[in-house]
């Protein structure tokens, strides 16, 4: 593991860079062992995480200390967290459908029972507001992004990339494979809470 400052009031604490379930966990850990400390809010993500903290009750030089010590004993990870299961009403008409499935030597239809026969975890929320990385596909699905984004990608889209899935949330650019649709909405402002998917939540695509 690695640790840098990021920032004047947070810390930036890597682990081994690949997309990896235990990986995700221990990072997981880390930000939990962190706040349960004290020190402050703790954001992970696949295999990093910021650890932030209040200059005004914690020094630089003991939250430095702090965060090393993680790094150079990380907590041992319990587990994903258990989540809930959320279904995903899709229509699988994505523009993007049709190549993913010939560049992964299978049909339309074999892609999507594919894509529709696991549920998925949600590892954590980024990029914008309510958009959860969630995986793992099945291997069998070679979808890397597209070389060119597209300038709008509508909300509720279902893409994949990379051995991920996820719901785009809001109207957005975006270069992930689009093979399908939903009508449930993954972020609403008005409500409470705003997103729907939750870190440690588990995915199941349901075909409409």
């Amino acid at each position: 593991m690695s640790v840098r400052p990021f920032g004047d009031r947070a810390f930036l604490i890597e682990l081994e860079q690949r997309i990896d379930p235990a990986i995700i966990d221990g990072a997981r850990a880390i930000a939990d062992a962190w706040e349960q400390q004290g020190l402050g809010e703790a954001i992970p993500a696949y295999a990093s995480i910021v650890v932030a903290f209040d200059p005004g009750r914690t020094s630089w030089t003991d939250a430095a200390a702090a965060a090393t010590a993680l790094a150079a004993a990380p907590p041992k990870a319990t587990g994903p967290v258990a989540g809930r299961l959320i279904e995903v009403p899709t229509v699988y008409d994505g523009p993007d459908l049709a190549d993913t499935a010939a560049r992964s030597g299978l049909s339309p239809d074999e892609l999507v029972a594919l894509h529709g026969a696991r549920e998925y975890r949600a590892f954590f929320l980024g990029f914008m507001p309510g958009l959860a990385y969630c995986g793992m596909l099945d291997p069998r699905i070679d979808a890397p992004r597209l070389a060119a984004p597209r300038e709008r990608v509508p909300a509720g889209s279902v893409a994949i990339a990379n051995g991920q899935t996820i719901v785009y949330p809001v109207d957005s650019p975006g270069g992930w494979r689009l093979i399908g649709r939903t009508d449930l909405a993954t972020f609403d402002p008005t409500r409470d809470p705003p997103a729907l998917i939750r870190a440690g939540d588990r995915l199941r695509f349901v075909r409409r």
